[in-house]
């Protein structure tokens, strides 16, 4: 079994050995991930140290040649990618391609930006303005590149969207990136990274890839350096909190759970043509990638005397969702990602049970190409609370799944 390698201080890792990925539908391993052997305070430093100077020494046009190349290299490999998104992913070519097209798409729209930024490599921001009662004290903000890294820890449901999300802000800013994907589906985001470097277009230093733990990564962060995650808010407020982030004022981005609605307006006809589009985008929110993203709707909001028609239309649609191995061309919706993504669904929808009505699904299901009891398989899922003021925990409790 393969083990995945990461690319750091310019060079390819490969451990040994390491803990196991599974391909979802079967849940047989296809690779083993470990960051064992990785030294991360030569990681920081070759960042630091050549990674920095060589991308502050461009412009945001040539970053933007940049961010476009990796664009192009990306969607020369989309055929291996999304191969790679339903082996490691569970996901079928559609939500697979929703993935891969974000991430080639997102590379090439911040190459305009950069693009349009020029032959320069700072920014002015807003006017001058006088700060005496004279122009001998007269102040201006100039925006330049931070002299640190841009470590990206992203989750396991875009590993190819999230890797490209961040290096595409943080390379045209003139900052360093180092990804570090999800466990889970690193065999997706390790190809990508690979793709982005076998372009041949970054600098020396530029980008990194850490595939498996983090070890002491997070806690050499210093006060240039910029902390971007992606996943649960449990975590995120864990990494918030960090000593090391907080001694040095290490700025933090996240972006965590959600509890998006769909919101039916009262007086809307049954079988009218918001009435369908309404349902039709409901149910592609709860299919769609298995319900795993941050977007997907968890809450469904509908005026009192609607509830029973709601209620009934949806549990039609849901019906014809073909839950099983996006190998097999009937299956319109593939497995959760991993083994502890369908228990975090289990245990999810218990709670909610606690308050609600279970309409539809609820559980784990065999899927069709997959063997009986095998696969992370997990039944479109609808709960109905007829008195949402009294059910709190629908409002707080995210269940990533569908």
């Amino acid at each position: 079994m393969t083990a995945l390698r990461s690319f750091v201080a310019g060079r390819w890792h490969a451990p040994e050995s390491g803990r196991p990925i599974f391909d979802p539908s079967t849940e047989e391993p296809i690779a083993e991930v470990s960051t064992d052997g990785v030294d991360f305070a030569e990681v920081i430093a070759h960042a630091r140290e050549v990674g920095g100077p060589a991308l502050r020494a461009t412009t945001f046009a040539k970053r933007a040649g940049m961010l476009r190349a990796l664009s192009k290299a990306l969607r020369a490999g989309r055929d291996e990618l999304l191969e790679l998104s339903r082996r490691n992913g569970g996901a079928t070519t559609p939500d697979g391609a929703f993935d891969v097209d974000g991430g080639s798409g997102t590379l090439a729209y911040y190459g305009n930006v950069a693009l349009g930024f020029g032959e320069r490599a700072s920014l002015l921001d807003g006017e001058g303005i006088r700060l005496w009662r004279d122009d001998s004290f007269h102040g201006r903000h100039l925006w330049v590149p931070r002299r640190g890294v841009a470590l990206a820890i992203n989750a396991f449901n875009f590993p190819v969207w999230g890797f490209a999300e961040k290096a595409a802000c943080a390379l045209a800013a003139g900052v360093p990136m180092i990804v570090k994907p999800a466990t889970a589906t690193a065999l997706v985001a390790q190809r990508a990274v690979e793709m982005a470097l076998e372009a041949g277009v970054l600098p020396e230093g530029a980008l990194q890839l850490v595939c498996g733990s983090t070890g002491d990564l997070i806690d050499r962060l210093g006060p240039q350096d910029v902390l971007a995650f992606t996943g649960s808010a449990a975590t995120a407020a864990t990494l918030r909190d960090r000593g090391a982030l907080r001694r040095h004022n290490t700025r933090v981005n996240v972006e965590a759970d959600s509890l998006n609605a769909a919101v039916l307006a009262p007086g809307v006809e049954v079988e009218s043509e918001v009435w369908t589009t309404f349902l039709k985008d409901v149910v592609r929110e709860m299919r769609q990638k298995t319900g795993q993203k941050c977007t997907a709707v968890r809450r469904i909001l509908v005026p009192r005397d609607a509830l029973d028609a709601v209620s009934e239309a949806l549990e039609a649609a849901l019906a014809d969702i073909v839950v099983g191995d996006p190998s097999e061309e009937t299956v319109t919706m593939g497995p959760l990602a991993s083994a502890g993504q369908l228990a975090d669904a289990e245990h999810g929808v218990a709670e909610l049970r606690e308050v609600a009505t279970l309409v539809r699904g609820g559980a784990r299901v065999d899927g069709v190409g997959a063997d009986p009891g095998r696969g992370y398989f997990f039944a479109p899922t609808l709960l109905r609370v007829d008195d949402a003021h009294a059910a709190e925990v629908v409002h707080e409790r995210e269940v990533f799944a569908p």
